[in-house]
């Protein structure tokens, strides 16, 4: 959902930002992609419609829907929450 705040992509350009994003360390293929996108929309998060590319084939282009924007937002909490706790896990105070 993250990559899609930015815009409308299709499945594709999906896999690409985040593989972009991540600084090349995530690499997530359109197959393994597809089926999360479609539990998403099912879950109204995002939404698509059919669309005639560039290259003049068709694609299913995904959009970031209003109900998926407050999801997006409350991830985004869980998500520094997770960070905290590892971090603090990872490197606990000192005894002393």
């Amino acid at each position: 959902m993250q990559t899609l705040q930015w815009g409308p992509q299709h499945g594709y350009g999906v896999s690409q930002a985040i593989r972009a994003n991540s600084g090349e360390v995530f690499e997530v293929d359109t197959g393994s992609l597809c089926p999360v996108l479609h539990r998403l929309e099912r879950q109204r998060w995002i939404a698509s419609e059919w669309k005639v590319s560039e290259n003049k084939q068709r694609v299913k282009v995904y959009r970031l829907t209003t109900t998926g924007k407050k999801q997006l937002a409350s991830e985004h909490s869980r998500w520094a929450e997770l960070v905290a706790a590892m971090t603090a896990a990872l490197n606990p105070a000192k005894q002393g």
